[in-house]
């Protein structure tokens, strides 16, 4: 039996009531605002209320979160799919590793690769893509490492506090289509 979500290293496991504190805290971190379109704090209300409707299936919601755990059974981050369209066959990813000490230690990498199994063996999606800082090299040379292309650039795209920057958009067609 295919097991889609799980590896030696992690789990990807849907988001429970108790990750309120946890996603409450990262949802909050205004480190993380600059890689997302986040402008003001999310109450613990509008926390608990995204957790009861994370429910939904994919088709309805169109997107899907799914916890990072590690295989201690510790939340490290989360990964996304988000703009999940049926009819075109495509999903964008986002991941987020919460915690600096946690970044460059493979959860990252292992998430992206149990997601796009699942994207295109479950889903039989067609193309996935991501849309990066320019200036993130981490992030460019993770999902290079599984095959995503440069399509695009974005020029003045994202505002942060220090001015405006470019965003790539890169692609990953399912080489089984």
């Amino acid at each position: 039996m295919t097991q889609y979500l799980k590896s030696d290293k992690i789990t990807l496991r849907a988001i429970e009531p108790e990750d309120i504190e946890l996603l409450y805290r990262w949802e909050n971190n205004s480190e993380v605002w600059e890689v997302s379109d986040t402008l003001a704090p999310f109450s613990k209300y509008l926390i608990a209320l995204y957790i009861k409707n994370s429910d939904k299936d994919i088709y309805e919601s169109k997107q899907l979160r799914l916890m990072i755990e590690s295989a201690e059974g510790r939340a490290v981050g989360s990964i996304d799919l988000f703009d999940f369209e049926p009819h075109h066959s495509r999903a964008g990813i986002g991941i987020l590793i919460a915690e600096k000490e946690d970044r460059q230690n493979g959860y990252a990498s292992e998430a992206l690769k149990l997601v796009l199994e699942y994207c295109f063996s479950r889903l039989n999606l067609h193309a996935v893509y991501a849309n990066i800082d320019a200036n993130n090299e981490a992030s460019i040379g993770l999902f290079k490492k599984f095959g995503f292309e440069l399509a695009g650039t974005r020029k003045d795209w994202i505002r942060d506090a220090r001015g405006w920057k470019d965003e790539h958009l890169f692609q990953l067609i399912n080489p089984e289509d």
